[in-house]
């Protein structure tokens, strides 16, 4: 069956699921006594309700910039309910603190989230500039003694950025605690596939649906690679060394904007070209989503029926009619 978007998105956190739909978002995460803590919350863009946020290429912006914010927090906060009980000692404090005191101390609690979640953020965003944009193009520069022409050292960094961004992945996918996040990525992309399929949400039809997905943020990070490639080959003819690289940081916000607006078109069609220019990224997909459980499916589940309700999108796009058996497995 064709796949319908839904404008769903997620992303795996810790022992856990987030999902967006809209003006929504909830996190589910496994609890250490097995339990589904649930959390649901309102979806505020950090940058405001301007309309030239939706702008093409400038939504793309925000769209990145406001998805590593609010996936820095989920993170954050599945880390807090996936570990440990709160010590006795913590909890004794707590006791004997007045009500007023306890008001003061989460107010102050808050604060102090919301600088670790924005320095969080802003550390994240130099990193990678400097990790994926940057340092490939000094590598590469280091032919220019030998004579190399500005043309090939920029062939010479997309090869270096490429095996700097694979390796990467690789790398991380062999960490033991990264692969069950990756199960639970999988899981996500099972649940929004399942869906998108046309098929009720129930754990059996989400475990035999696929887990790559082409508006996967590994597919976004592939084509951000890409489209810097292309674009980079404009400072050919740049004749000093700190403007190509000043070029190429004034360039991401560009490039990120042209990759979301790539990776959700592909996302909205069937058509050969889409599917031609998402093969890369679903084949990154099998490093960085792992076949789930079925207890992480559940959570992903809880998840997604927090902020969508797919029982009417079913009836809306596909005419899906619910019967006794499938109201019993829903």
């Amino acid at each position: 069956m064709e796949a319908r978007s839904s404008n769903i998105g997620g992303q795996a956190v810790m022992e856990g699921i987030m999902m967006r739909h809209k003006d929504k978002y909830s996190v589910g995460v496994r609890r250490p006594d097995g339990e589904i803590e649930l959390k649901i919350e309102d979806y505020r863009c950090v940058f405001g309700k301007g309309s030239f946020l939706r702008k093409p290429i400038i939504r793309g912006v925000v769209s990145f910039v406001d998805g590593l914010v609010i996936g820095t927090k989920c993170l954050m906060y599945s880390a807090e309910i996936a570990g440990d009980e709160e010590d006795e000692e913590d909890a004794r404090k707590k006791a004997v603190l007045s009500e007023e005191e306890r008001a003061a101390q989460k107010e102050k609690e808050d604060r102090q989230f919301k600088w670790l979640l924005y320095g969080t953020v802003a550390v994240s965003i130099v990193l990678s500039v400097a990790a994926f944009m940057l340092l490939p193009y000094a590598l590469a520069s280091l032919i220019r003694k030998a004579g190399a022409s500005e043309f090939l050292v920029t062939v010479v960094e997309a090869f270096v950025k490429m095996a700097l961004f694979l390796g990467y992945m690789f790398l991380i996918s062999r960490m033991k605690d990264i692969q069950r996040t990756f199960m639970y990525h999988g899981a996500e992309h099972k649940c929004i596939n399942c869906i998108e399929h046309g098929l009720p949400l129930t754990v059996d039809n989400v475990m035999k649906s696929s887990r790559q997905h082409k508006r996967c943020g590994t597919s976004f990070l592939f084509l951000v690679m890409l489209v810097s490639i292309c674009l980079h080959f404009v400072f050919v003819l740049v004749p000093f060394f700190w403007v190509r690289l000043l070029g190429r940081l004034l360039m991401v916000p560009v490039v990120a904007g042209i990759s979301f607006e790539m990776i959700q078109w592909a996302g909205r069609t069937d058509s050969r070209l889409a599917a031609f220019l998402s093969k890369p990224g679903l084949a990154m997909q099998k490093l960085t989503t792992k076949e789930p459980t079925p207890d992480m499916v559940e959570v992903a589940i809880k998840a997604v029926e927090a902020v969508f309700d797919w029982k009417a999108y079913l009836k809306e796009e596909f005419g899906w009619k619910p019967d006794k058996k499938a109201d019993e497995n829903a």
